[in-house]
């Protein structure tokens, strides 16, 4: 039984802003790096069972691929109480993956909001370089 779950455009958004974690693997069919990520992905599923563990097809989901700016894949997204808290485009190693799952876990979550309003303040005051840690 699979501990992954296949979501589609229509699901995305209220998967991604559900309370806990949720890991999103954009893949397709084709891709060998893709192919050969999946059971790292599949075997850590199935050691965070609070965690959800989700996979686009960017083949049948092509517009939400787009919409995120999906443009190399296998491409790993992070969501945790609805916010994106990462996101890295190329398979990531076993080890890569569960550190990636330890340090959500770690996150402090209203620190992380607190950082997310002063960026937008600055951003909104026009006080705002976008250097290296700018995602926009």
């Amino acid at each position: 039984m699979s501990t992954t779950v296949d979501i589609t455009t229509e699901q995305f958004e209220e998967i991604v802003t559900a309370d806990g974690i949720v890991l999103v693997d954009f893949w397709a069919s084709w891709c060998g790096p893709c192919r050969s990520f999946a059971p790292i992905y599949e075997e850590a599923a199935g050691r965070h069972p609070d965690v959800t563990f989700a996979k686009v097809d960017t083949e049948a989901e092509q517009q939400l691929s787009a919409q995120l700016g999906i443009q190399s894949i296998p491409t790993v997204m992070a969501f945790r109480d609805g916010v994106q808290v990462f996101a890295q485009p190329g398979a990531l190693p076993h080890a890569a993956l569960e550190d990636l799952v330890t340090q959500i876990e770690a996150l402090d979550m209203d620190e992380v909001r607190a950082e997310i309003e002063r960026h937008e303040a600055a951003h909104a005051a026009g006080d705002h370089e976008h250097g290296p840690n700018c995602n926009h």
